[in-house]
Order: structure tokens, then C-alpha cells, then sequence
């Protein structure tokens, strides 16, 4: 076999391994974001959107669909990677794959592409929650499509670099726990940034999932706080920065090899 053969039947197989565990285990992948979304839909969208109105021009259930699909699609391919990777820490069968003739490219593009595929899987889930709530029409399937898949790799790689950084179970909680979260709650999820008082707006601005969540919502409502190349500038800019990032630790072997 060659290098590119060679290199396939490894990416094929991390892959399949990944989407293996998932739907296997879909009762704890799948489900749980199904159930929890279906409460903010229930709580935000209805007891308390009936009280808010509108938001952007959209009935507020609508506003915030957008938001919640971004949230678990954001929570979901950030914690496959984190969970996947520092699994195969623990248990030392990571070392069977750093041995083996795959570059380091592939390793972190099997395990990426199973976050991204869980993450879209469970984004779909949301989706189809969100229809028994309200309404979606998709304004624009291409901007749609892109920011969320993009999204979902920016995560997947920042779970890796959580992974590897891990040498407890207790490590791959802090970041989701303390930063992900509170970021991502404050990232419009829940309402306009136009709201917010004029310091408050350019504290958010540093935010990224701001700007991942209003491209998203402009691919299904037309509607965002920031411009919609800035936010594709910033994404692939996350990307580009985390995939070296991830590249040169897998190289240095930090926390693999010792």
C-alpha cells in the first residue's frame, strides 16, 4: 500500500471508531440534548417569550432557535473531542495510533470529524425539536450549512487541545464548566446584543461565539448584530490558529509521551 492508501484505510477507520461509540452510546449522545433543549424551548420560548415579544423582527421563539441549535452543536463536537481523545489517553490505546505509520494530520482529522459529525447530529436533533415549538424557514441555506459545520470543527479542535492538556477526568470539566458555557450564554444566544448598553456591547465583541451565533442566525432568519464576513474571517482564523496549534502538540507528543 502507499502513503495515500495507507493513510485512508486510517482516517476510514478512526472514523468509523468514532461514529461507532456515538450511536452506540446514542442514549447518552443523542437523547440528553434533545430533552434539555426541549425545556429552553418550553421555558425561554414559551413562558417567557410570551412575555418579551418580539426580537429582531422575529416572533422571540424563532429568534432563539438559531441560538440553542449553535449551543449544542458547540457543546456537543467540544465534548466528543475532549471525552474521545483523553479516553484514549486514559485507557493507553492512544499510544497504538502514535506508533503507527499515520501522520499526525489524520489523527487529528479521524477524531475531528467524529466531533463535527456528533455535533451535527445532535444539532439536527435540536432542529427537529425546535419544529414541534415554531416555524423555521432557512433564509439562506449556504451560510446556513457552512457556519455550522465550521463551527463545529473550530470546537472539535479546541477539545482536542483541552485533551491533551488533560491528566484527570477533573481537567476536561474545567473548561467547559468555567469558560465554554458562560461564553456561550453570553454569546446572543438569548437575545440581541443591540439590547445591551454601549459598554456592554463592546465587551461582547470580544466574544467569538458572538460572532458564531449570528451567522448562524442570519443563515436562517437574515438577520445579525455583526457583519457577516467578519464573523467567517474570525471562524476560519479559530480554525487556522487551533489546527496548528493541535498539529505541533501532536508532534511534541506533549502530554502523550511522557
Amino acid at each position: 500500500m502507499n502513503h495515500a492508501e495507507v493513510n485512508w484505510v486510517g482516517y476510514r477507520t478512526l472514523m468509523r471508531k468514532e461514529l461507532t461509540r456515538i450511536l452506540r452510546i446514542w442514549g447518552q449522545t443523542l437523547v440528553p440534548p434533545a430533552i434539555t433543549m426541549s425545556l429552553y424551548f418550553i421555558i425561554f420560548g414559551n413562558l417567557i417569550g410570551s412575555r418579551i415579544g418580539d426580537m429582531g423582527g422575529f416572533d422571540y421563539m424563532q429568534f432563539i432557535v438559531p441560538g440553542l441549535v449553535m449551543m449544542s452543536v458547540i457543546q456537543n463536537s467540544y465534548g466528543n473531542m475532549v471525552s474521545s481523545f483523553f479516553g484514549a489517553k486514559f485507557g493507553r490505546h492512544i499510544e497504538e495510533i502514535l506508533i503507527s505509520p499515520l501522520p499526525n494530520w489524520i489523527v487529528l482529522l479521524g477524531y475531528m470529524s467524529g466531533a463535527v459529525a456528533r455535533g451535527l447530529m445532535v444539532g439536527a436533533v435540536v432542529t427537529g425539536v425546535a419544529l414541534f415549538f415554531t416555524d423555521i424557514h432557512v433564509h439562506n441555506w449556504l451560510v446556513t450549512l457552512s457556519v455550522v459545520l465550521l463551527t463545529a470543527v473550530v470546537f472539535a479542535l479546541a477539545g482536542m487541545v483541552n485533551a491533551i492538556f488533560a491528566q484527570k477526568f477533573d481537567d476536561i470539566a474545567i473548561i467547559p464548566t468555567f469558560v465554554l458555557t458562560p461564553l456561550t450564554y453570553l454569546g446572543g444566544v438569548f437575545y440581541s446584543v443591540s439590547l445591551l448598553p454601549e459598554f456592554w456591547q463592546h465587551v461582547s465583541a470580544v466574544n467569538p461565539i458572538l460572532y458564531m451565533v449570528n451567522a448562524f442566525r442570519y443563515g436562517m432568519l437574515g438577520v445579525s448584530d455583526v457583519p457577516l464576513l467578519t464573523s467567517y474571517l474570525i471562524i476560519f482564523g479559530f480554525i487556522a490558529l487551533l489546527t496548528g496549534f493541535c498539529l505541533w502538540l501532536l508532534r511534541k507528543g506533549v502530554g502523550l509521551r511522557s
